[in-house]
């Protein structure tokens, strides 16, 4: 067991395009990492640098004490499950699960009874005699997954592999890894672009964009705590709404600072008015999120009456979309049992204490006191 460091890892392909940009990130020993970001951000050309399927044009990856740039993914002792799961057609599951311990000339009783453990494990053992086609998509996952664990690698990467199933199979399989990380206590390293996935299964989430790591940390945190306007916009579905702002004084405020947009004014907590405060008079981008808002007034809440432009009735919640007085639109995530008319007005209430500011020119975070 080891962990995975990587060290200002870069991947440049030809002429100058640089997919993966200064990547400098630990893995621990047993962690289950999340690489997240949206489509072209670097995170699966990162995980196949670990794994060697991509030669890595600058920097350092370490499993352990040991630099592994150059050796063959074959050695490394690192199982790669693929979104398309890539099984063999031609071969039983059986055969597919005991390929790589045949390629290694393992004894046959040991390949046996790893076989019938792992699929055990997985729960596939009346499929052995099956091939790839006359299985469903979440059995040709497990079967893919099986012949990762059949090796009892160091590590295991995952490229996207539950993003071909469907909604109900997706929730279901999360939680398959998450018992089998618990199981097995190995490290993994996950690929996604759903932030489901990204927030109920990871111990870390490090968010890429551009080829570069935007921020790392648990998924709470990061949730709590982006680290720019590009996470708080990516993160959690819907995204937290993004408003243009102006920080003014304002006497009535605690702080003696809000935040305007359009019709909706929001007061600054007292206890973020120091760390508010050298912005005032300033453009920020004022940040809410949509559980945030609801529509009954709760203690210290500030109301802003919205023009209702669509209502999202999804069983246990209701999305909001309406539009703030001479502002933008905003979402909110409401009641199972809230109702309202498309074009009719709707007042909602916000938490200040659940606001944040982002610095209109860089983007980043204006970093306040825990709420």
């Amino acid at each position: 067991m080891a962990d995975i460091n990587l060290i200002n890892v870069s991947k440049v392909y030809l002429p100058d395009v640089r997919a993966v940009d200064e990547v400098t990130l630990s893995i621990k020993d047993g962690e289950f990492m999340i690489l997240l970001g949206p489509s072209g951000c670097g995170k699966s050309t990162t995980l196949r640098m670990i794994a060697g399927l991509e030669t890595i044009s600058s920097g350092d990856l370490y499993l352990g004490e040991k630099r592994i740039n150059d050796v063959d993914p074959r050695d490394r002792d690192l199982a790669i499950v693929f979104q398309n799961y890539a099984l063999y057609p031609h071969m039983t599951v059986r055969a597919n699960l005991s390929f790589g311990l045949r390629l290694r000339r393992r004894p046959r009783a040991e390949i046996d009874k790893r076989v019938k453990e792992v699929a055990a494990l997985l729960g596939i053992e009346d499929l052995l005699a099956r091939k790839p086609a006359a299985l469903s998509g979440g059995q040709r996952q497990r079967v893919a997954l099986g012949r990762a664990l059949v090796r009892d690698p160091v590590a295991f990467l995952f490229d996207e592999p539950l993003s071909n199933l469907d909604a109900k199979l997706r929730a279901g399989m999360r939680t398959e890894l998450i018992k089998l990380h618990r199981q097995l206590g190995r490290t993994i390293i996950h690929v996604t672009h759903d932030q489901v996935e990204a927030m109920t299964m990871g111990q870390r989430i490090c968010i890429m964009k551009d080829g570069r790591i935007v921020q790392v940390g648990a998924p709470l945190e990061v949730y709590r705590n982006p680290a720019n306007t590009f996470v708080a916009g990516f993160l959690a579905s819907p995204p937290m709404n993004l408003l243009p702002s102006r920080l003014t004084a304002d006497g009535a405020s605690a702080s003696g600072l809000s935040a305007v947009h359009g019709g909706l004014r929001v007061p600054v907590p007292s206890a973020y008015g120091p760390a508010y405060g050298g912005h005032k008079d300033r453009e920020v981008v004022l940040g809410v999120r949509p559980e945030d808002m609801y529509e009954q007034e709760v203690v210290g809440s500030v109301a802003v009456d919205v023009a209702v432009v669509a209502v999202e009735a999804l069983g246990p919640e209701t999305v909001l979309v309406a539009r703030i007085p001479d502002g933008n639109e905003v979402a909110a995530r409401l009641g199972r049992t809230f109702t309202t008319r498309v074009g009719s007005n709707q007042r909602l209430f916000i938490d200040p204490w659940q606001m944040h500011l982002f610095d209109i020119a860089t983007t980043q975070a204006i970093p306040r006191p825990q709420a």
